[in-house]
């Protein structure tokens, strides 16, 4: 890009006049401070090409090629905007309903699920420990009788469908296909998402069943499945979001998040499957944090670090393989209960850095979800955020606006080289699933800081420790009626009365016998909700075979 002597120069002269500056400073004692990133990267009072890598310009390819720095596509949002979506769901399938279709109403593009606690650990709404918890922070789904009226109405080959569940992900999405099936829409017509990560779970999240190894093999049975059935289907999103809400920063959770994937690639190599066969189908989802610039590199450097892991590392082939496709969520942590519409800016500006950044699919979380789900005039303003990123300021007419900024391009590198010596040092103990409590470790120090520097004013936090103010009590917050819970169960009561008992406990049978074999276990599951099984059922049965996880306490 620039030759040795020019650099050269350029560095004398910006020596020289960082000394004048640095004299400037000194007289004025409140302007005395360091400046970094977020995940401790200093920051320049000034960039030049002096602060760029050797290999910068090797780096700025053309967007669509290689390794995609500046994006997956050529023509990027010129051609289609991002998928717009809304994560939702709350109380009853019907409830839910609902709100979807208001959603689409509004110009949303997609489909967002949010399934109840009780789902997305596989009890059904009747047990004991799903008691107060049904509906509560997501759809209760205990049987495909309640997946049809959650999609009821909504066209599956129309619609994209993302559905965040992990460990019983593989039941869930046979109920998607059971519903589209009775809808007349083939598997091969399906577009959408499970989110089927399991790793994160062990690592930041907690909402897991079964060992590492029993989640795995059902994780590379959904990969098996879907290259040869559903063909559109994206088998798991594989999330740095939950890393970067409990704590990390934003090099950790390019880091963790690209060494889970690392393993779920090599795992599925393991199992017999040929790399671009399943690659394709990868997609991961990131958060999109305050720290504006650093988000935006951390996007760009994601992208390509791992189109050089998937080319050097497993050999792929396809540039689809190649591809780092992503949904971005903006920052739940960072929201806040105090002066809560101050959560509108926030949300805005976390959305453009994750469009600068070049996602794919966008969810804008909603002004009163530090309170409580998001009513229907939040989500609306939520979602007319995107639209007015997409339609309205042009950020989406050029592709990769900020590529090129010195900044930028130095912030995209740093993060880079910073993520992959994390992750040589994770496959230096053996790769991801064995180096979860180092994983674990590591955010709670950065955890641990960044509450610290709150605290000391160190990181400014409007509403909360600078710019306070007295508030009055929120009003029209939703809550979802504690009736939603009876009413579920005495819904999965009905249903277990009339349906062939007989038949069920056959059902279960054959895939009790089928998890202790290496059969794929999909058109098991796929049978059993069909035949009205329910989700707690058929886990209750893997519970028994694969037995149940129980993490260690990590201090």
């Amino acid at each position: 890009m620039f030759d040795k002597n020019s650099i050269d120069e350029l560095k004398e002269k910006k020596s020289a006049w960082q000394s004048k500056l640095n004299e400037q400073v000194k007289k004025r004692p409140e302007r005395q401070k360091e400046f970094s990133t977020d995940s401790g990267i200093n920051i320049e009072a000034v960039y030049t090409p002096a602060e760029l890598s050797d290999t910068a310009s090797l780096d700025l390819s053309l967007p669509g090629q290689f390794p995609y720095t500046r994006g997956v596509q050529p023509n990027m949002y010129r051609g289609r905007h991002w998928t717009m979506r809304q994560y939702a769901g709350f109380g009853s399938a019907e409830e839910t309903n609902k709100r979807f279709r208001y959603l689409l109403d509004q110009g949303q593009t997609g489909l967002s699920v949010a399934f109840d606690l009780p789902t997305q650990i596989g009890f059904d709404s009747d047990h004991q420990l799903a008691m107060g918890e049904v509906g509560k922070v997501g759809v209760a789904i205990d049987s495909i009788m309640d997946m049809e009226t959650l999609l009821d109405g909504i066209p599956l080959d129309k619609v994209s469908t993302s559905m965040t569940i992990n460990s019983p992900a593989a039941v869930l999405l046979a109920m998607y296909i059971a519903v589209a099936e009775k809808q007349g829409v083939t598997p091969d017509k399906l577009n959408g998402t499970i989110q089927n990560d399991i790793l994160k779970e062990y690592i930041a999240r907690g909402t897991y069943i079964f060992p590492p190894d029993q989640s795995m093999r059902l994780i590379t049975d959904i990969f098996g499945y879907c290259a040869k059935n559903i063909s559109n289907w994206n088998t798991i999103s594989i999330s740095g979001y939950h890393i970067r809400e409990a704590g990390s920063t934003a090099v950790q959770e390019v880091a963790f998040t690209l060494a889970d994937g690392i393993a779920y690639v090599q795992a599925a190599i393991d199992s017999g499957l040929n790399v671009d066969d399943f690659a394709p189908r990868l997609s991961f989802f990131f958060n999109a944090h305050l720290n504006f610039l650093e988000e935006v590199a951390k996007f760009r450097a994601a992208r390509r670090l791992w189109a050089r892991i998937m080319k050097e590392r497993f050999g792929a082939k396809s540039p689809k393989s190649l591809m780092l496709r992503f949904h971005t969520q903006t920052a739940g942590c960072t929201l806040t209960a105090q002066q809560p519409d101050v959560n509108i800016m926030r949300v805005a500006f976390q959305a453009l850095s994750a469009v600068l950044g070049g996602t794919q699919s966008l969810h804008t979380n909603s002004r009163d979800e530090a309170l409580a789900l998001p009513n229907e005039d939040s989500v609306l303003i939520a979602l007319r955020t995107q639209q007015v990123i997409g339609y309205e300021i042009g950020v989406a007419d050029t592709v990769d606006p900020l590529g090129g900024s010195y900044m930028i391009e130095s912030l995209t590198d740093q993060i880079e080289e910073r993520a992959m010596k994390y992750i040589e040092k994770i496959d230096s103990v053996g790769g991801a699933p064995k180096a979860i409590e180092y994983m674990q470790k590591e955010i709670q120090k950065s955890a641990y800081q960044y509450q610290l520097d709150i605290e000391s004013g160190a990181k400014t936090v409007i509403g909360v420790n600078k710019f306070t103010m007295a508030t009055e009590k929120p009003k029209g917050l939703l809550k979802v009626d504690p009736a939603v819970g009876e009413r579920q169960v005495a819904r999965l009561a009905k249903m277990r009365a009339e349906r062939d008992n007989a038949q069920v406990d056959a059902i279960l049978g054959k895939l009790r016998k089928a998890s202790g074999t290496n059969e794929n276990l999909m058109p098991y599951f796929i049978e059993a909700v069909k035949n009205y099984a329910t989700l707690g059922e058929i886990c209750g049965v893997l519970r028994e075979e694969f037995g149940e996880y129980r993490q260690q306490i990590v201090f």
